[in-house]
């Protein structure tokens, strides 16, 4: 069996487990926070990456995991996979502590499958995803963008949610960078097709947007 399935279905039975648990177990062992490390519960870094807040954060996740860690898996063998998987969603939950409100405690694969997200961005950017109907590499550099502009512009972005951490998601993404230029050869060139990508999908846009508004 994949890895990249191995992790779906972990991050599925860790999540129907916790939601039979109490809240405030899970607060205390399962979530990330400043007080949980503190308190020496470092064991949360990598449960929070299998436990989701909800059906949808859930099945919004495996969705993007489901894309982007079958191609990574595919291009990088299923080791490589499943350590950047882990060190990009452990570094993401740190490095986001300074960023987030004390108490506030972060769950959920996100970070890490940012993280796979630039790796495949690297590595096969024209790899198509029938879910996300463009290139991945296309999709890959637009949630990116999309959640720095939240962090910029927070509430007049809409679909902005305070209890998402944003901030973690861009770190994820920046961690997975290195990762995929270790990965490829021609990670430059695919960079350069990304961008031409990404400036195509803008001028498409535009063009839409003035053609509706005219």
């Amino acid at each position: 069996m994949k890895v990249n399935t191995l992790l779906i279905l972990a991050c599925l039975g860790a999540s129907f487990w916790a939601w039979q648990q109490p809240p405030l177990f899970a607060q205390q062992n399962l979530i990330v926070s400043s007080a949980n490390l503190e308190n020496g519960r470092v064991w949360t870094l990598v449960t929070a990456l299998f436990v989701h807040g909800s059906v949808v954060h859930l099945f919004g996740n495996m969705l993007f995991l489901f894309v982007f860690g079958n191609t990574l898996e595919k291009a990088a063998g299923p080791a490589k996979h499943l350590t950047i998987f882990l060190t990009g969603g452990i570094l993401s939950f740190i490095l986001s502590l300074p960023f987030m409100p004390r108490g506030t405690g972060m769950l959920g694969a996100s970070a890490a499958i940012f993280t796979l997200a630039a790796c495949v961005m690297l590595v096969n950017p024209l790899k198509f995803s029938w879910l996300f109907f463009a290139p991945q590499g296309l999709a890959a550099v637009l949630y990116f963008v999309y959640n720095i502009i939240v962090v910029a512009e927070k509430s007049r972005i809409p679909g902005y949610d305070p209890h998402v951490a944003y901030v973690a998601h861009i770190l994820g993404f920046l961690i997975g960078l290195p990762f995929g230029i270790a990965l490829s050869d021609q990670w430059k060139r695919n960079l350069l097709i990304t961008v031409l990508l990404f400036g195509i999908y803008l001028a498409i846009l535009s063009g839409a947007a003035r053609s509706l508004f005219r």
